[in-house]
């Protein structure tokens, strides 16, 4: 599958000298599209809803442009409820899962009349210090255990991760809930993370779907929603495929058919909270290739590095990497293309096979629009780059400005150090 970009190289090559790289770009027609593709294909559910996971790209500019596509938020700390709230997504549209979570954060959520999604049987009561009370709305984040096979190095076996409430706890949960006066419930999960294959998300649903089931049987209480979570992967590698929407949506209906239906459920809620496909494919980290060097291998050293995209450094994750200009070119070059910092994990590739690559080249790595630049950090004091956005009409804005030393430097009392001994 080739991989897709916006500009041609004389219009990315006239961008890069009105933006010097590194940036990121954004393609906001491609991000609108794709949104209403998977909202259309979820159109077979009585309501449905997608929530997108802030972590992904919390940029407030990308966060309207998908408000005004019908989505919500999925948030998981203060600064994501406050962008979301500043981006225009708002009361109940939002939906704040967190875990370990202050209390501070669960009065703003509540203040905002944000769905609270309660990581911990705990944190019933926590949640109930905080605020007062418990909210009219409470939703709860099961983990399934090993009855759900799966999981990656992004988001562990369910069994090893640290998220959720057990079947057991979750029962518990909803009783003491219902007793305390909630009205209005959900249930969530989220046990995946960039997954490719449809049957995956049907099982979950299946889970889901049978605790429900099994939840207003034990419980007495109805779950008026489902949060399937997210974790809908993207081709990063060039033979894999975009997972089809529309196959998603049918299997789980399919379910929602046999489970749902006959158990009086009917209408239920479906949401999503995905961010990976959502934002993913649509932007790119563009750099210039700045020195070569040859040793034991053949290096390319780029103007990034791991902290304007971490994911190849942390996970060993594949990201394609083409060099504009030359798209056709032979790739009969091997490099391991590398940024600046001090560390050898520091590599957007390892033993590439690329056309040759020149000092001065620019250089694109693709599907960096989600857990890219909000990775970044501030390691070796380097300073994150911009981001950019494609518009509608071909005109590009600049939504993030890049970092300066005096924004790495302002916690720091520079003042103090004169009378310092």
């Amino acid at each position: 599958m080739e991989k897709y970009f916006p500009l041609n190289a004389e219009q990315l090559s006239s961008l890069a000298k009105r933006f010097p790289t590194p940036f990121y770009l954004y393609d906001e027609k491609s991000i609108r599209l794709n949104m209403r593709e998977f909202t259309e294909a979820f159109k077979i559910f009585p309501a449905f809803k997608e929530h997108f996971a802030v972590k992904a790209c919390p940029n407030p500019y990308i966060m309207k442009i998908l408000s005004e596509e019908g989505c919500g938020a999925d948030c998981s700390s203060l600064a994501e409820l406050v962008l979301s709230d500043t981006s225009g997504i708002k009361g109940n549209d939002v939906i704040f899962t967190s875990n370990e979570t202050p209390a501070e954060e669960y009065r703003f959520a509540f203040e905002k009349g944000n769905i609270i999604n309660l990581d911990d049987f705990t944190h019933i009561e926590y949640l109930k210090k905080a605020i007062g009370r418990l909210p009219e709305t409470i939703c709860f984040r099961y983990n399934p255990g090993p009855l759900k096979k799966g999981g990656n190095s992004i988001i562990g076996k369910p069994e090893e991760a640290k998220y959720g409430l057990t079947r057991e706890q979750l029962l518990k949960a909803y009783k003491i809930c219902k007793e305390e006066g909630v009205k209005h419930f959900g249930l969530h999960t989220m046990v995946a993370s960039n997954e490719l294959n449809p049957d995956f998300f049907a099982d979950t649903a299946k889970i889901l779907f049978e605790l429900c089931v099994e939840i207003k049987e034990k419980c007495g209480v109805r779950i008026e929603f489902t949060d399937l979570g997210g974790g809908l992967g993207i081709p990063y590698k060039p033979e894999q495929k975009k997972v089809n929407y529309a196959e998603v949506a049918q299997k789980i209906r399919k379910v929602y058919d046999s489970i749902i239906v006959p158990a009086g459920l009917d209408p239920l809620k479906i949401f999503w909270e995905c961010g990976r496909p959502i934002t993913g494919p649509y932007g790119w980290l563009v750099s210039t290739a700045v020195h070569k060097k040859h040793i034991y291998r053949e290096y390319v050293g780029l103007d990034s590095c791991m902290a304007d995209l971490m994911r190849p450094g942390m996970y060993g994750s594949y990201h394609e990497i083409t060099v504009s200009g030359k798209e056709n070119f032979p790739k009969d070059c091997v490099y391991d293309v590398v940024g600046s910092l001090c560390e050898n994990s520091d590599k957007f590739a390892i033993q590439r096979n690329l056309p040759r690559i020149d000092v001065g080249d620019i250089v694109i790595i693709h599907d960096a629009g989600a857990h890219g630049r909000a990775m970044g950090y501030n390691y070796n004091g380097k300073l994150r780059c911009r981001e950019l956005l494609l518009r509608e009409d071909g005109s590009v804005v600049q939504i993030r400005r890049k970092e300066t030393l005096d924004d790495l430097f302002a916690t720091l009392d520079f003042e103090g150090l004169k009378t310092f001994s």
